[in-house]
């Protein structure tokens, strides 16, 4: 009888600062993120450590009394690996490898790693490793010094575990040879978007892990993996959609998140591309979040670097029915809230129904006021449908919603 291997999650400590411009809640809230791209990555969290300084100390992060301490927990509970919140410097990383003699990531390699481990298609692998050769080259003196302490796991995939015996001409020429690679298959991808004609293009954007990929599901009748971890779409996925009789092309899109790495920016350009060329904007939101607001502005800022805020949006809250299970202090009467107050009728009267007029509350999961949903989609691609096919308007309302 085969004896099954019991696989054990990499265990991990979590190091974040509170400065003058990232105060104690907003650590803990990236510190949460952090804890969840650790899961994500296959490892657990099991300590945080934080530290208030004005700015993170530019040769080790956090202070050396503070990485003594860090250095200690990890050797008393023999713990091999810490990341930390931000993207370290080469040196910084050499510095804290001296002291804590251990695997050390940054939020930004941490990132990448998903990324390589949630990559499918050919296109999607070239992308993540573009990012981590350009990553990575700055940083080859910590692979020269840190070679023996390699034993895979996390933030070990892709081009940091195959390249190690490289130098860096070696990296430079690899660069150029994926970026020659990724210019070959953006022509494919741009004549594949020219060849899909004058019909709208509507894109899902949003946070990652909002349930874009689930909507995507619901509306198109498709089959495009969803899982409750952060990146779980990476690949662009572009489905036919007919409401009424209009068809239109729908894209799900790779989710965004704050602090998210240059590198990945600028190697998943014709991702964004598909944003850029998109006729119509989904702006999908979780309001289950206790902070979907700065999510909110963390995607507008992206959208703004790609110049695409201009572009008609509808903001679609999603999870209400995660919402309405929140527990909320009772003391606090000006915040408590009930699942029987949270009607469709109540979220309908909240500020957020005010914007622009472009507003609407759904639960994907549970399949709730999608006919809502459905019926405002339709309306704004019409509009954009109309100028493209202004013989066509007499054939609206001759048929009905495909089932």
């Amino acid at each position: 009888m085969i004896e099954e291997k019991k696989v054990t999650s990499e265990k991990a400590v979590l190091i974040g600062v509170v400065t003058q411009h990232q105060d104690e809640e907003q650590s803990n809230e990236y510190l949460d993120e952090l804890e969840f791209l650790t899961l994500t990555a296959g490892g657990e969290a099991v300590k945080r450590f934080t530290q208030k300084l004005e700015m993170p100390h530019p040769k080790t992060f956090i202070g050396t009394g503070k990485l003594e301490e860090v250095r200690n927990y990890m050797r008393d509970h023999h713990i091999e690996t810490a990341i930390f919140d931000d993207e370290l410097s080469s040196s910084q990383l050499r510095n804290i490898e001296k002291v804590l003699d251990c695997k050390v990531l940054d939020r930004t390699n941490l990132i990448l790693d998903i990324f390589a481990r949630r990559a499918q298609t050919s296109y999607a692998r070239t992308q993540v490793e573009l990012a981590q050769c350009q990553y990575l080259l700055p940083r080859l003196t910590r692979l020269w010094t840190h070679l023996e302490r390699q034993k895979g796991g996390i933030g070990m995939r892709g081009p940091g575990e195959t390249e190690i015996e490289t130098d860096r001409r070696i990296i430079r020429d690899k660069i150029t040879l994926l970026k020659k690679k990724l210019k070959i298959i953006d022509k494919q991808m741009a004549v594949q978007r020219k060849n899909r004609g004058k019909m709208v293009r509507v894109a899902l954007v949003g946070y990652t892990n909002v349930g874009k990929s689930t909507l995507m599901n619901v509306v198109s009748k498709s089959d495009v993996f969803a899982e409750n971890k952060l990146f779980a779409t990476l690949d662009t996925t572009v489905r036919k959609v007919v409401i009424k009789n209009i068809p239109f092309l729908l894209t799900d899109t790779v989710g965004f998140i704050r602090k998210l790495p240059t590198q990945l920016v600028e190697s998943f350009k014709s991702t964004l591309d598909e944003v850029r060329e998109a006729d119509l904007l989904l702006h999908i939101v979780d309001i289950s979040h206790p902070n979907f607001e700065d999510h909110i502005a963390s995607v507008n800022k992206i959208l703004d670097e790609i110049k695409s805020m201009d572009k008609p949006t509808i903001m679609v809250f999603n999870k209400i029915d995660a919402y309405q299970h929140q527990t909320i202090d009772k003391d606090d009467l000006t915040t408590e809230k009930t699942k029987d107050h949270y009607t469709l009728s109540e979220w309908k009267k909240t500020w957020m129904n005010k914007l622009d007029n472009n507003c609407l509350f759904i639960s994907a999961l549970h399949k709730e006021n999608l006919e809502e949903f459905r019926a405002k989609v339709f309306e704004e691609v019409k509009k954009i449908h109309i100028t493209r096919f202004p013989y066509n308007d007499f054939l609206y309302e001759e048929y009905t919603e495909e089932k």
